[in-house]
């Protein structure tokens, strides 16, 4: 009867795992393929329209220059760049100054009910005398390489879209991050498919550290105020913007966009996870256990079911395993990492499941999304 019940559990798993994994091949919006890109903005007459773009930076002495020297080396001349200098300690402003900046501002002491990156952006946006017809939110560390990025984004814009939001390519030199660093962009483009993003009115997201934003949709929804609390700032201003009656585009980039930041560790990986993971769940246990069971069955259980002695659970194992290799395979391609990482993919999610679960202790211990030394997801 044991035995019988064992076999049971084991075959229903495999057929579990497997059926996730079909049903994120065929109906999660294609996510997977990586077919929403932002094209080159071609060679016609260049737009005229104005951009501000706004630069949170704090302590970021290391990576500002390279993030404000390919701004000002973009085609597209009728750009401002405003540095909103957050606090910083290791001359970042005067650095920024010296790469082309505009202006660089001094961020005041911010408010307790904003988190610090936004509050900086608010006060980068107000420091803004002129009506630009966009704004670029973009971070301190990262590099618009090509020099037709912003012309590129302005064109897409141009296509009847309010925010149109990029995910950059975030570095992978390191082995830790030719390991870790393709799979944050599988599993966030698993949660928001961009082509539902596109297309879905319930479906709101964007990536941070490029985002093209039209002035007047960032006025109608109030300015940065209305997501001023949101750790999790690019989907929550996305929101706003889908709320509004606003469209939004989501996608990867031709021209190239990329991050200067490294991880040279598997541990800085996990801290950044860590830092929003349960934030992202919206501070709830029962969708932490959701989480845990979601991804032992769909990432965990194949692997696992490969020893369960069970004949026909090991092979819907071994079925869905590869399966899921198949499916983060051109993810792994788009960073260059080493193809047979792709096979690693249930190790991978076990080390991002770990993470999740640190963001919620850290959160309940009072010491979540700690950035800079400033800890901004805390429990009370």
């Amino acid at each position: 009867m044991m035995k019988r019940m064992y076999a049971f559990i084991c075959y229903a798993a495999g057929a579990v795992s497997l059926g996730i994994w079909g049903y994120l091949a065929l109906s999660r919006g294609g996510f997977w393929r990586l077919r929403e890109r932002l094209p080159h903005a071609g060679t016609g007459e260049p737009s005229r329209q104005t951009v501000t773009a706004v630069i949170p930076a704090r302590d970021e002495a290391e990576v500002i220059e390279r993030a404000v020297v390919s701004l000002r080396s973009q085609t597209h001349t009728a750009l401002r760049i405003i540095v909103a200098n957050d606090e910083s300690s290791d001359g970042t402003g005067a650095l920024a100054r010296a790469a082309g900046a505009d202006l660089v501002i001094d961020v005041i002491r911010r408010p307790p009910q904003w988190k610090g990156k936004l509050w900086a952006v608010h006060q980068g946006i107000v420091a803004e005398t002129g009506k630009p017809d966009f704004f670029l939110l973009t971070d301190a560390d990262i590099e618009h390489v090509s020099r037709d990025v912003l012309d590129s984004l302005i064109a897409q814009a141009n296509k009847g879209y309010d925010l149109v939001s990029v995910m950059v390519r975030l570095c992978c030199e390191f082995p830790a991050e030719k390991f870790l660093i393709p799979a944050f962009v599988f599993f966030f483009f698993k949660l928001y498919p961009p082509a539902w993003v596109i297309s879905r009115p319930g479906t709101a997201a964007a990536a941070g550290g490029c985002m093209l934003l039209r002035r007047e949709m960032l006025e109608r929804i109030g300015g940065i105020a209305s997501i001023r609390d949101a750790l999790i700032d690019d989907c929550a201003l996305a929101a706003q913007v889908k709320a509004a009656g606003g469209r939004v585009w989501l996608g990867i980039s031709e021209p190239e966009i990329r991050s200067t930041r490294p991880y040279r560790s598997a541990r800085e990986i996990r801290t950044m996870i860590s830092r929003a993971a349960f934030s992202q769940l919206r501070h709830s246990s029962l969708l932490l256990a959701g989480t845990v069971l979601g991804m032992s069955l769909t990432y965990i259980a194949p692997v696992a079911l490969l020893f369960s002695g069970v004949l026909p659970a090991a092979s819907l194992g071994l079925a869905a395993w590869l399966l899921g290799a198949g499916l983060f395979l051109p993810t792994v391609r788009w960073y260059r990492a080493p193809l047979w990482t792709a096979f690693c993919l249930p190790g991978i999610a076990l080390f991002y499941l770990i993470a999740t679960l640190e963001s919620a202790i850290n959160y309940w211990r009072g010491r979540g999304g700690v950035w800079k030394g400033r800890i901004q997801d805390a429990a009370g």
